[in-house]
């Protein structure tokens, strides 16, 4: 008769984070709550402190507990920004005359706030290019790069490409557009938005993308490919999004045909 081995020990600090992590999702520790420190984990579980503080960087990348500095380590509120992929371009919400993701924020009680980073020509990457239908060889687009933040905290990067040739001498090259954002000055030059195509992906960060959005080690990111087509089916603008994956979710309802 053969014996099966018994499972592999988990090293001290995962137990640990284990079941701090069950307090939290059972609710006996509540958002906002104070963890005991590191020294007091350390004694409860007859540990050291280091294996405490593995145990809390561990639940720290999970997105359950964050640091503040000189008070120490609390669990964290439930933060997540949906973006409404199905409707957010649509002319019942366009009527509100705010931008997609200021009408995400505010549907969720969040203060959106957008910088704007850069604007140039440029070159586009090559898979730019290919959706945009322009050259990849020569600075052929107007790329606009956005920060954008909820409650002060950073969720997406975006950018933005649009054919320079249509765009240069337009507000389209000015941080502040106008009434409705790009897609209105967009309609203005003859484009309008009937179709969509997202390409959604997960992968890890680059470091820039990583300091920008301000991600705990080990943290994902979702990039959402947008490509936009018009009345005549012609793709007139490519955005790349790139969301912080612990406090972002995708939501799409689409007709079935």
């Amino acid at each position: 008769m053969t014996t099966s081995a018994p499972p592999p020990q988990q090293p001290p600090s995962r137990r640990i984070a284990e079941e701090l992590r069950a307090e939290i999702e059972a609710g006996r520790l509540s958002p906002g709550d104070k963890l005991p420190s590191e020294r007091a984990l350390a004694e409860r579980y007859g540990t050291a402190r280091n294996t405490a503080r593995e145990a809390i960087r561990l639940l720290a990348e999970q997105g359950l507990v964050t640091a503040k500095q000189g008070r120490g380590v609390f669990v964290r509120e439930p933060q997540r920004l949906f973006r409404f992929g199905s409707d957010r371009y649509s002319s019942k919400n366009r009527e509100t005359g705010l931008t997609p993701f200021r009408l995400e924020a505010q549907r969720q009680g969040k203060t959106a706030r957008i910088d704007v980073v850069s604007i140039d020509r440029e070159t586009p990457p090559k898979d730019i290019a290919e959706r945009l239908n322009v050259p990849s060889d020569e600075a052929s687009v107007l790329h606009r790069e956005n920060h954008y933040f909820a409650d002060d905290e950073p969720v997406q990067i975006v950018s933005t490409y649009l054919r320079w040739d249509e765009t240069q001498g337009t507000a389209l090259m000015q941080p502040k557009t106008g009434p409705h954002g790009i897609y209105g000055r967009l309609e203005e030059l003859g484009h309008v938005m009937t179709r969509v195509r997202d390409e959604i992906s997960a992968r890890m960060p680059t470091p820039e993308e990583a300091a920008v959005l301000e991600l705990l080690p080990g943290v994902p990111v979702l990039e959402v490919l947008h490509t936009s087509l018009d009345q005549d089916g012609v793709p007139f603008e490519v955005s790349r999004y790139v969301h912080r994956a612990d406090q972002t979710g995708l939501l799409y309802e689409l007709p079935v045909e």
